[in-house]
């Protein structure tokens, strides 16, 4: 029996390979053989066009091709669509013929993946290394999935077995680009790209990266160029039009930078930079109700954002909407480190309703000249109820970050740096496990400690968060020059990040450099980087 069984497989399987040779060299409807379909789909999927290549996927199921045998193809079509629901249905709806089942294992990760479920795709991105450990593409894969766990220093890893494997592939020096761009800085990040453009110069993926790293190091006009390429290439190219108009911002040029905005439609709808970009946007053409609207979206979506928060009372304020303006800056505006652009807001909203006595006391605050302590951002729940979460899943930020900001509130510094160290012994290849156990440490005035667990991070990751950490703690200790240079070598390698620049200043001006800080303070204006009135 078995042996009968094990016939008639192969019996199967070599009747449909004749089928699949018969109608090959044989004409197809419109004098196109399917051959010649499968070969135009594949170049398509190359390119990673998923309609063109989605359309001869279609004609030769018409003319008799078994989904199975195209159906890797298939779902990598759908997929590069966006259309998630019908690539589910095809890459889960049977099996991938023999040699094509990594790529299957791998597309299955891939949707997975978008969908923010990492432990299927991890799943699937297993089985699919068993069956193929030397495949490049399948290492991007992972580092990007390792990337959005957390786990970022083995995505680097990844990334780097990727371009060893693939060194003149454009998807593997972009991604080792991106990730050298946030372990490093921008400047780091430039030969990546380029790279990549010398081996792929209309890789619109790349050209896009690499016009966006271009802007954040201020290089606009060069950024232009790349911009018009990458327009050039892919006419319409709604990234392309994104970056123009950061562009025209830049340059005050903003009824300009609007109507680059107006073009990119809906795309960019809840992508946080946009809603930032537009909001700022519509308050500097005196459109404050629209940028009430845009803020108050970003501020849904991110409710710690505290910029978007600080802009919304501000818009709200203009619109003389006062007590909405209060209650947007809410507790913020009470904490010991409520920044002077929030006083100062919080201040003229208190005076719309006439409590002008409250207002003053806020701008006296403001006047103030020490610095600003570092305080824990507010929960907002009880203690009790962020022990329940946090006992449910101990290793996940999302329950023990809440968890630890609950108990420094509560003054249990002690068993809040416990708790972090738990985190961080759980995911040691995370950067933001590394932060958070030097929060902990630093609410709990333990700052030589706090810097070793920043310093830590850096490594991994050496982001503006980590900067303004590792800043604040080695001024805490008074090494404010040795904090200085740090600040200097980071804009060394991100000269546009106003932040940073702003943590320059101050500290140049509290080395009693007032020249230092003046020049700075002048690039700032100039930029339009101080915030608005």
């Amino acid at each position: 029996m078995i042996c009968s069984s094990s016939t008639t497989s192969r019996t199967r399987r070599l009747a449909a390979g004749l089928l699949l040779v018969a109608l090959a060299v044989g004409p197809a409807r419109g004098g196109t053989s399917v051959g010649d379909a499968l070969a135009k789909a594949r170049t398509a999927l190359a390119k990673g066009d998923g309609i063109a290549a989605e359309v001869p996927l279609r004609q030769a199921l018409r003319q008799g091709v078994p989904l199975t045998e195209v159906r890797a193809e298939l779902g990598d079509a759908l997929l590069l669509q966006g259309n998630r629901q019908e690539a589910r249905k095809v890459l889960y709806g049977g099996a991938f013929p023999s040699g094509t089942e990594a790529r299957g294992w791998r597309l299955k990760g891939r949707l997975e993946l978008v969908e923010g479920n990492l432990g299927a795709a991890g799943y699937a991105f297993d089985q699919a290394l068993r069956l193929a450990p030397d495949e490049s593409s399948l290492w991007i894969d992972i580092a990007r999935l390792r990337f959005m766990g957390g786990e970022e220093a083995q995505a680097i890893e990844a990334a780097d077995r990727a371009v060893r494997l693939a060194p003149r592939d454009p998807r593997s020096l972009e991604l080792r680009g991106l990730l050298v761009r946030e372990q490093f800085g921008l400047r780091a990040a430039l030969p990546w790209f380029e790279a990549g453009l010398a081996a792929a110069p209309d890789d619109t993926g790349l050209l896009g990266e690499y016009a966006a790293t271009l802007g954040d190091l201020g290089q606009y006009r060069a950024m232009l160029v790349v911009c018009r390429k990458l327009a050039k290439v892919d006419p319409g190219n709604l990234r392309a039009l994104y970056l123009q108009a950061v562009l025209a911002a830049r340059a005050g040029r903003i009824d300009l930078a609007r109507k680059i905005m107006q073009q990119t439609g809906t795309a960019f709808r809840d992508v946080p930079a946009a809603m930032l970009l537009n909001g700022l946007l519509e308050y500097q053409a005196g459109n404050a109700n629209l940028a009430v609207g845009y803020f108050d979206r970003l501020v849904r979506a991110q409710p710690d954002n505290l910029q978007a928060r600080t802009l919304l009372a501000r818009a709200l304020e203009r619109e003389g909407l006062n007590q909405q303006a209060l209650d947007v800056a809410g507790q913020w505006a009470q904490s010991a480190s409520a920044s002077r652009y929030l006083l100062m807001v919080t201040a003229d909203a208190l005076s719309g309703l006439r409590r002008k006595r409250e207002g003053e006391q806020l701008r006296g605050r403001a006047a103030r000249a020490e610095p600003v302590p570092a305080t824990v951002i507010p929960t907002g729940q009880p203690l009790g109820a962020l022990a329940i979460g946090y006992g449910q899943s101990p290793n996940l930020a999302a329950t023990a970050v809440p968890y630890i900001r609950g108990l420094i509130e509560a003054g249990s510094a002690g068993e809040a740096v416990a708790v972090a160290d738990r985190l961080r012994q759980a995911s040691p290849g995370a950067a933001g496990a590394w932060l958070l156990a030097g929060d902990a440490r630093l609410m709990s005035g333990d700052f030589a400690e706090a810097q070793e667990m920043y310093g830590r991070a850096a490594v991994i990751r050496f982001n503006l968060p980590t900067l303004q950490r590792i800043d604040l703690v080695l001024r805490r200790q008074g090494k404010a020059a040795e904090a200085n240079a740090l600040v200097a070598r980071y804009l060394w390698q991100n000269p546009g990040s106003p932040q940073a620049m702003k943590l320059l200043s101050a500290g140049r001006a509290e080395l009693g450099d007032a020249a230092g800080a003046a020049m700075i303070e002048a690039v700032l204006r100039a930029r339009g980087l101080r915030n608005p009135s």
